[in-house]
């Protein structure tokens, strides 16, 4: 261990405010992918005293089921209008800024390597919890402030491209709905078709298929492992081999439902995925995007979306000779679309070898 590594429970301060004033209403959980999201929990009725009162530059984290879900959520709020928690969160603090920062701190709980030691520390708790105690013996690399501050801007300057690139995918997304809408929803009656129209099933429109599980992969890409591994949020590794050749569109099969996304280069689908592929890309695409899937849930213990489920949805299905036209419509739309994807891609490829870099400090 490197001289400058330092004891987390020796940097942060632990923090317990309560809301005993009620200086919020606005409740957050912490998503596993480290940042604050709007609760889902029914406060209808609630007495929000009790909960949690995270300010400023504080950071909360679940310390509960770390092992299950193979990281640490945890999160850094920014912002001058406080948040609220749950009471059974784990909030705390910088000691001190001039030592350690709390933007680089929060950089720091992003490296892959920090959530894999975390999980290791929850052998020792039968609900795979990370006990308290073995979270603030972490080490903590903490090198000079300047070279703190200067990471922080690498970072953060990458993160402000990632999502002016969400922006203007965001538009272009939207205006393609917009075109796909006005010309096979809006004002569509499945009772009464136009001419040329019938009912069918996606199954008629693309080729449903599943995805396949996969051990072996890595957080950033080499030569070796270079095909992108296709989860339901997204992309969530790199991977030797590759089952997927040709265009392909994925959405959420299991955990998480209802993100679609496109791929155009050779990929691993993994199993927590449905894959879908069409002479229709575009229109596939937003076909798929226009699902309702609460409705296709299972009722199990684990709510999943089957190939067959999707298939059979039932859809009006306009003529061949519409859907050339939207795809031609479609593709100067979508090829911007899939130019900002790729430097967001590209983006985040450079914040994970910037965060393995960490590790050498």
């Amino acid at each position: 261990m490197q001289s400058n590594y330092k004891r987390l429970g020796d940097l942060i301060t632990p923090v317990s405010e309560k809301n005993s004033e009620l200086v919020t209403s606005d409740l957050r959980g912490v998503n596993y992918q480290k940042y604050f999201m709007p609760s889902v929990a029914n406060t209808h009725g609630v007495d929000l005293s009790n909960y949690k009162v995270i300010r400023n530059n504080q950071f909360a984290c679940n310390l509960m089921h770390v092992g299950r879900d193979e990281c640490l959520p945890i999160a850094l709020h920014k912002g001058n209008k406080p948040i609220i928690v749950s009471p059974a969160y784990f909030s705390f603090q910088i000691t001190d800024e001039s030592e350690i920062l709390s933007d680089y701190l929060f950089i720091w709980f992003k490296r892959p390597e920090f959530d894999r030691e975390a999980c290791f520390y929850t052998d020792a708790d039968v609900r795979q919890g990370l006990v308290k105690s073995a979270f603030l013996d972490m080490k903590i690399a903490v090198p000079p402030i300047e070279e703190q501050r200067k990471i922080v801007a690498e970072f953060q300057a990458i993160e402000r491209r990632i999502e002016c690139n969400r922006r203007l995918i965001a538009t272009l997304e939207a205006t393609a709905q917009t075109i796909y809408r006005h010309m096979f929803v809006d004002n569509i009656d499945p009772e009464n078709l136009p001419q040329g129209w019938r009912m069918g099933t996606i199954g008629d429109v693309m080729i449903i298929s599943s995805g396949k599980s996969l051990t072996d992969k890595r957080d950033v890409p080499n030569d070796e492992y270079k095909y992108p591994i296709a989860g339901a949020s997204g992309i969530i590794g790199y991977a030797n081999d590759y089952n997927q050749s040709d265009n392909f569109i994925t959405t959420g099969r299991v955990g998480t439902i209802g993100i679609v996304n496109r791929y155009l280069t050779k990929s691993w689908t993994a199993d927590n995925v449905l894959v879908a592929k069409s002479k229709y890309f575009e229109f596939a695409y937003q076909i798929l995007k226009s699902i309702n899937y609460e409705e296709l849930k299972g009722g199990g213990v684990q709510s999943l979306i089957t190939q067959t489920g999707l298939s059979n949805v039932v859809l009006p299905i306009p003529p061949d000779n519409d859907i050339n036209k939207f795809e031609r419509m479609i593709n100067p739309i979508a090829n911007l679309i899939i130019a900002h994807q790729k430097e967001i891609s590209s983006c985040h490829t450079l914040l994970l070898l910037l965060l393995s870099k960490l590790s050498k400090l």
